[in-house]
């Protein structure tokens, strides 16, 4: 790929990572679990994972900002550096949207067809954590169809490297 449509796809998912980073911490820095709770009677463990997951969320994201944001500041683009950063927003940032480690929620893979948000839980939850997943839900799905090609392309570049 050219060095001007890797860049641009950094600055894309550079403005993405901003914009999801900017509502996950102030969801995150509103919420507590007591307030959760206020909202919707719930199973702690599971509320408290949820909150976890998010976090976790959180902060894979501003990494992925802060290495967008490195590369771009160079004098000199470097490709190499700009794809390994993709491909690792690609698999901590959007793997972790729709499949996280914790098993909090899931991708449901129907959800294309019937035009439905693709998140679903376990368990009922308070409609702030459906609200805020929603909310930037879009922005996900729009840099998975972006990144998907990292998944592939840097690996086998790391393989024909060895």
């Amino acid at each position: 790929m050219g060095n001007t449509l890797v860049k641009s796809q950094l600055e894309d998912v550079k403005g993405f990572l901003e914009t999801t980073v900017a509502q996950l911490e102030e969801f995150i820095n509103e919420t507590t679990y007591s307030k959760l709770q206020e909202e919707k009677s719930g199973d702690e463990t599971y509320y408290k994972g949820i909150l976890s997951s998010l976090r976790r969320m959180l902060v894979s994201c501003e990494e992925g900002l802060e290495a967008c944001q490195i590369v771009l500041k160079n004098d000199v683009f470097n490709k190499a550096a700009a794809e390994k950063t993709l491909y690792r927003v690609y698999h901590q940032c959007i793997e972790e949207y729709f499949s996280p480690k914790s098993d909090r929620w899931f991708e449901d893979s129907r959800s294309a067809y019937t035009g439905k948000n693709s998140i679903k839980f376990h368990q009922s939850v308070p409609d702030s954590i459906i609200s805020i997943l929603k909310a930037v839900e879009s922005g996900f799905q729009t840099m998975r169809e972006e990144l998907e090609f990292y998944e592939t392309d840097y690996r086998t570049k790391m393989l024909q490297s060895r």
